[in-house]
């Protein structure tokens, strides 16, 4: 199911289960270094009330997940019919300490007193292998301290009223035979072993008598830092004051983020935005990395995660931003651009928050030829929305400081990088990452940066290039035909063959409309335009029972239905909700918006794709691409900026 619940304050990053338990943990960067082991364990909470004890996820207790609204804080309620107990999750991640705290209000629905204890476990993976970490007591300041290297993590945590933990466990996890220390609370004590190394986990109790029908709130918390010493003066601080300071403190700090683009929407869709915009902020690394997703579940399917900064899913995922006038995200992104890029201007497959290379599977060669592995829209969209961001903002001082050093070189790489035989740009990858070839929806992103790029020339009085690259961007526009079919529609593209043949892919994709649309400067009423929407809607939409929009036909990407052409994804949705809106077709736009706004989690999570019949979700949840997406088609018919 993904992660309906993801924390973060640009540094520390949380992601809940639909357990509501901690399952992704990232430190020190948003998406890199996920200190948990994802692939098979999370951080279980149990309970135990007379002589009975039950693990929250062990499929008898009813859970709900939610968003606090206006926060980036939890609202998880656990109930059990058996225990007649429930839990009450509010977590947040400290926006001035590097801590994940959970205030919890433990509530005895017995009509009597009753002895009722809390575990809290916890299993961290500091060391990549799993095998050299250290748990250990620490009786000075009672806490558990769970290290390797220079990243130390601080467990804890008191009552709200009063009283620490009163029981521990270290031991080991999934090594030598051992399934883990969390066994050892099932009995309702811990046998107090201070130490262990390897694969740790450990476990804290927290007791208390409670009366019937009342409740009492604990304070659990995970400090995360460079050294003992940093996150000890932190705990210290977390001892001696009330938790729910903290949790007013941080409620605060994103309602006042957000009201800086407060819109007028009706209420569901206003929250549905404020989420959307949250989850966007979560995944905004402090350094400038965007995540597409922190949801590390995908892993357990594939070979890799989606824990990257692509430029272009960064790009879309601060457009909403831009437009709402949160403007230091977008430039804390373009240093990072600006830091990545290579020397001769272009901006390679993805990156880690850390801005080293992230993995890729494009290779650099293609048949005889060596080829750049690049997806040349990457850097054309980061110009585009540079232009976009300066609309906004009217910050002429960042545009003038990056120039030269990031605009000049991508345009002019673009400039270069166009075959003389077709006068259109050279393959690359195409935006979903899997064909090499000169693509529609490519050739006019590189219209667009090439258009804004002369716009920003213009501004900082350099006209020998802004002519030039209005020159160029006027010329590509120019051979769009070459991209278009005799039966009415925009292709997927092109490849120009050794011996300067054109092999075409004449695959209906719906980048192939969003591109033309958005980027290359058609007039709406473009005939080439029309013919390929109604295309669009004949062959991409509405193919499967649950409806919506696929990427393009006999898409095969965690296809679970091989019946269907493709499973639909929010993205294709919503950027043919964006395209009616711009047409005035506004039933058909919200009828776009509604599917997409019915496949939300309850919490307001958007997936990647849905399974084309159950509607189940597919690939990550969240994917900030979606929810950029969401924000983008509510302004739009909301007529917003």
């Amino acid at each position: 199911m993904g992660r309906p619940v993801v924390l973060s304050n640009g540094q520390l990053f949380v992601g809940l289960d639909e357990s509501g338990l901690v399952h992704d943990f990232y430190y020190p960067y948003v998406g890199l270094e996920n200190l948990t082991n994802a692939r098979s364990s999370q951080h279980k909470i149990g309970v135990w009330v007379d002589k009975t004890f039950s693990w929250t996820d062990d499929g008898t207790w009813d859970i709900s997940i939610d968003f606090e609204e206006g926060a980036l804080i939890s609202n998880v309620k656990l109930h059990s019919d058996k225990l007649q107990i429930s839990l009450t999750f509010q977590d947040f991640i400290d926006t001035e300490y590097n801590a994940l705290i959970r205030h919890i209000t433990v509530t005895n629905e017995a009509s009597v007193e009753r002895d009722i204890r809390l575990f809290m476990h916890q299993v961290f993976e500091i060391s990549r292998g799993g095998r050299a970490d250290t748990a250990l007591y620490v009786p000075d300041e009672h806490y558990i301290l769970d290290y390797k290297g220079r990243t130390s993590l601080l467990i804890a945590g008191k009552f709200a009223d009063g009283g620490d933990f009163d029981q521990y466990a270290v031991g080991t996890y999934a090594i030598e035979d051992k399934a883990g220390t969390y066994f050892d609370a099932e009995d309702g004590n811990l046998s107090q072993n201070p130490v262990e190394h390897g694969g740790v986990d450990s476990v804290i109790r927290f007791q208390r008598n409670i009366r019937g029908n009342q409740s009492a709130v604990v304070d659990y918390w995970v400090v995360a830092g460079n050294s003992q010493s940093d996150i000890q003066t932190i705990h210290a601080s977390f001892k001696h004051q009330p938790m729910e300071e903290r949790l007013n403190f941080v409620r605060q700090y994103w309602q006042q983020w957000l009201s800086g683009g407060d819109v007028k929407l009706p209420d569901l869709e206003r929250r549905t935005l404020q989420n959307s915009l949250l989850v966007i902020k979560a995944h905004c690394d402090e350094r400038g990395s965007v995540l597409a997703s922190g949801d590390s579940s995908i892993f357990n399917y594939g070979r890799d995660y989606y824990c990257y900064c692509w430029p272009r899913d960064a790009a879309y995922a601060l457009w909403p931003l831009i437009r709402l006038g949160h403007f230091d995200e977008a430039k804390q992104f373009f240093e990072f651009a600006q830091d990545t890029m290579h020397k001769n201007g272009y901006l390679m497959h993805k990156y880690q928050p850390d801005r080293s290379i992230g993995s890729t599977w494009h290779p650099l060669v293609h048949g005889r030829n060596k080829e750049l592995a690049i997806q040349e829209d990457e850097t054309a969209g980061v110009l585009f929305m540079m232009g976009e961001y300066y609309d906004a903002s009217q910050d002429k001082t960042l545009i003038e400081n990056m120039f030269h050093t990031f605009i000049v070189p991508c345009a002019n790489f673009m400039c270069r990088f166009i075959d003389e035989e077709t006068g259109l740009p050279h393959a690359s990858y195409d935006l979903w990452e899997e064909k090499f070839l000169t693509s529609t929806y490519t050739v006019c992103t590189v219209i667009a940066g090439l258009d804004t790029a002369t716009h920003l020339a213009t501004l900082v009085d350099s006209p020998a290039d802004a002519l030039k690259w209005k020159q160029t961007a006027d010329s590509i526009r120019q051979n769009l035909d070459k991209l278009y079919h005799i039966e009415g529609y925009f292709i997927k593209g092109f490849l120009l063959s050794d011996d300067g043949q054109l092999v075409f892919d004449n695959t209906l994709d719906i980048s192939s409309l969003y591109g033309p649309y958005m980027y290359a400067g058609l007039p709406l009423d473009d005939k080439r335009l029309v013919s390929t929407a109604e295309h669009v809607e004949r062959r991409l939409l509405n193919t499967s029972p649950i409806g919506g929009v696929l990427r393009y036909e006999n898409d095969n990407y965690f296809l679970t239905k091989k019946k269907y052409k493709g499973n639909p994804w929010i993205v294709c949705s919503l950027w043919l909700a964006q395209y009616y809106a711009s047409t005035n077709q506004t039933d058909k736009a919200k009828e776009l918006l509604d599917w997409s706004l019915a496949r939300k989690l309850p919490s307001g999570i958007l997936s990647e794709q849905y399974d084309p019949e159950t509607g189940a979700t597919l690939s990550v949840a969240p994917l900030v691409w979606s929810h950029a997406e969401m924000v983008n088609t509510l302004l739009d018919l909301s007529k917003l900026p």
